[in-house]
């Protein structure tokens, strides 16, 4: 049996009787959670040229769009997991070489419980389907080092997800996850140097070509039965050999996602919260600092901090400032918050904070590398006048 055959047999398998009490509870918050997130960014500019799209395209009103309106399976997944990830406040889920955001995954399997007229139990069974794929594809076969984004895991993730909510057969299931696991590779780009819209409308694309794929696999098209293992497949091609046994997996990887405490970055969480405990106890302003040490973990530095994704002391727009540990932490000390309002166009552009965020310095500490994902810390030094 080829490796999409048993991930299709988990699918087709899972049962809501299966989730402990514990991920049920956690599925629920981070249901909710998104929810938030997507309440959140109801008034974003992108979310506005989406829904400019969409009243232009149209589309059969099968699905509803949060905050108002219906439209096609496929438009609502596209709209609604961009309405959950713009704000980038969404949950993460952190493996040695890969993170994500797995709730990126309920704007798709909502789309296609509802077109089914599924249940709550059907609607969390799907999700947290998605989120075992995900996760576990992240342990084993991360690619963010190979120059793909992890929206290249999601289409496998969103594929198995939206197969579940239609109660697709084991066959329609495998095809659909093979035709999505083909189509949808992005490049890691996405998050590197001068970034874009596009780092918030990754994972929304790909769930909106994921969505169209299971429908199409739902009607009988076919796709390649070998895509995980097979010649220039994902293991030849992209992410190299792995294991993963199907059969034994189960519904609880949703336990170990995390939902954020400040709107920033996953890998700034602790910074933050640093920062701030040592604002207040030393009683600091920001007119006191001459500057700022973060000491952190490679990925970390990597991503937010000026390491090999590029450096993070230009920051023009929402998507830079909240992937800048500069920025972070200047408008932290600044705001004693990091929540929306620390990413409109006016307040990044204010002299106060461009100023401070130029006399932070991020470097990676071996220590702190060899700890993660089981922990993330750091040592900030704040140099006095």
């Amino acid at each position: 049996m080829s490796m999409v055959d048993e991930l299709a047999c988990f699918v087709v398998a899972a049962k809501y009787d299966q989730l402990s009490e514990a991920a049920r509870a956690q599925a629920k918050i981070r249901v909710l959670d998104a929810l938030g997130c997507a309440i959140g960014a109801l008034d974003a500019d992108p979310i506005r040229m989406i829904a400019a799209q969409n009243d232009d395209f149209g589309g059969h009103p099968r699905c509803t769009l949060i905050g108002g309106g219906r439209t096609a399976p496929d438009r609502a997944a596209f709209y609604n997991s961009a309405l959950v990830r713009f704000l980038d406040f969404n949950d993460s889920y952190l493996a040695r070489g890969e993170t994500c955001h797995p709730s990126d995954n309920l704007g798709a399997v909502l789309a296609a419980c509802e077109y089914i007229d599924g249940t709550g139990k059907d609607f969390l069974t799907a999700l947290s389907v998605a989120y075992q794929v995900q996760c576990r594809l992240s342990d084993v076969a991360p690619v963010r080092a190979r120059g793909f984004d992890h929206t290249t895991q999601g289409a496998y993730a969103l594929a198995a997800g939206v197969s579940k909510a239609l109660h697709l057969d084991q066959v329609k299931t495998a095809n659909a996850i093979a035709i999505s696991g083909t189509a949808f590779n992005a490049l890691r780009v996405t998050r590197t140097g001068a970034l874009s819209n596009w780092k918030g409308l990754a994972y929304p694309n790909t769930a909106f070509g994921v969505t169209h794929a299971a429908f199409l696999a739902m009607r009988g098209i076919t796709g390649p039965g070998e895509v995980f293992e097979g010649n220039k497949g994902f293991m030849d091609a992209i992410a190299g050999h792995f294991s993963l046994d199907w059969s034994r997996e189960d519904l609880e990887k949703i336990i170990q996602t995390v939902v954020k405490r400040y709107n920033a970055e996953i890998h700034s969480q602790s910074t933050i919260e640093g920062v701030l405990e040592l604002k207040h106890d030393q009683h600091i302003t920001a007119s006191d600092i001459r500057g700022v040490d973060i000491e952190t973990f490679d990925v970390a530095y990597n991503i937010i901090g000026g390491g090999e994704e590029g450096e993070k002391f230009t920051v023009r727009t929402k998507e830079e400032a909240d992937h800048s540990l500069p920025f972070i932490v200047a408008v932290a000390i600044l705001d004693d918050q990091v929540l929306p309002p620390q990413y409109l166009p006016e307040r990044i552009k204010q002299g106060d904070v461009q100023s401070l965020l130029r006399m932070v310095k991020v470097r990676p500490q071996a220590e702190f590398s060899q700890r993660f994902p089981a922990e993330m810390p750091c040592r900030i030094t704040i140099t006095l006048q």
